[in-house]
């Protein structure tokens, strides 16, 4: 091929989205990947090859596929190609994600950025081709849309998955984020845990301080929630005063099925993961520590002490779906409201049903 054949061909792929991997995990729409602007490559060494002869706009790549050697296949991608690299992720794998577009090779970041799947065609392709500001020694992306178009979509995105008052997860991720990591986890021999639980008299307490102090007491959980658990374990409000915690095994240390063989980690009579009880009982302690303000705040001048009430119920054992872990872990919650509140209730034992946890 000639040097002007050679410049017509690269031409011709400008703008053009180069997907890598499993991209049938990534789609909620099965014609997605005939769409005359992507190319597809099924593995690593294609995938390599093409971006390297090819002036792509975009490179996609579904985590999922390449779980052993992801970053390998990045570093080689951005050997080969100034493309703009987008991780294709599972809610599951965001930790995975946030730390690949977090890392760099010869000074530039081997992800641009990441998105969260199943995604619409139309949204993956008005995301993928968003300009983001880039590290000196960073390609810009050679698809743009203007900043108020970008602002839009991510104000969008973000409230598609956001609580606003609080900044947890909303109740739409959590359910879906709880739905993907157990069908995951039930092909990796792993567990996962739902804490469910609301604020004790939260309506008093709205009636005497206003709801302007109520919101605040929203928000300050929520701080709370953070500093208790895990960076990994997914936080969400729910819906009023009621929130989740959904606790699950961190890919980024081990894998589920080393940790079922990890006898540090938990025991094979253990009805729930150590991790979790534990978070459990220190979120209680933590929240019986603060005092509630009539300014709307928590602190020492605070006026009145923050109790909460709360169910544990663990897949497999108390569940096999998200629908049945919501019922076992509500069932826990109000039983521990008719027990007297200010505690947290494991679903599942074999004396009592249901047994206590408190601080």
């Amino acid at each position: 091929m000639s040097a002007a054949d050679n410049q017509v061909s690269h031409d011709r792929d400008t703008g053009k989205i180069l997907l890598v991997g499993d991209v049938g995990k990534a789609f909620l729409d099965t014609d997605a990947v005939a769409d005359k602007r992507c190319e597809v490559c099924t593995n690593a060494a294609q995938a390599v090859d093409a971006a390297a002869k090819h002036n792509f706009a975009v490179i996609t790549v579904v985590i999922s596929g390449f779980p052993a050697k992801l970053s390998s296949v990045l570093k080689a991608l951005r050997d080969a190609s100034d493309a703009k690299i987008v991780l294709l992720a599972q809610m599951y794998e965001e930790p995975i994600a946030i730390r690949l577009v977090g890392s760099t090779h010869n000074g530039t970041r081997l992800a641009n950025d990441y998105l969260i799947c199943p995604v619409r065609r139309d949204e993956f392709y008005e995301s993928v081709t968003a300009t983001r500001s880039h590290r000196a020694g960073e390609a810009a992306p050679c698809v743009t849309v203007d900043t108020t178009t970008e602002m839009r979509i991510r104000q969008l995105e973000r409230l598609a998955t956001e609580d606003d008052l609080t900044g947890l997860k909303n109740r739409r991720y959590i359910w879906e984020f709880s739905r993907q990591i157990i069908e995951h986890t039930a092909n990796e021999n792993g567990r996962v845990t739902l804490l469910v639980f609301d604020i004790d008299n939260f309506k008093h307490y709205n009636d005497i301080y206003g709801h302007i102090a109520g919101d605040e007491i929203l928000k300050q959980t929520a701080v709370l929630m953070r500093r208790c658990c895990r960076s990994h374990d997914v936080i969400g409000r729910i819906g009023g005063d009621e929130f989740a915690v959904v606790f699950w095994d961190d890919p980024q240390r081990e894998t589920p099925r080393s940790a079922a063989k990890s006898t540090e980690r938990r025991s094979a009579s253990a009805d729930h993961p150590k991790e979790a009880i534990f978070i459990a009982k220190r979120l209680v302690q933590e929240l019986e520590a603060a005092k509630l303000s009539t300014s709307g705040g928590l602190g020492p001048e605070g006026k009145g002490v923050l109790t909460i009430s709360g169910g544990l119920a663990s897949f497999p054992r108390d569940g096999k779906t998200i629908q049945e872990l919501f019922q076992q872990a509500d069932k826990a919650l109000l039983e521990a409201k008719r027990s007297g509140k200010n505690r947290i209730y494991l679903v599942g034992k074999p004396k009592n049903d249901i047994a206590e946890i408190n601080g």
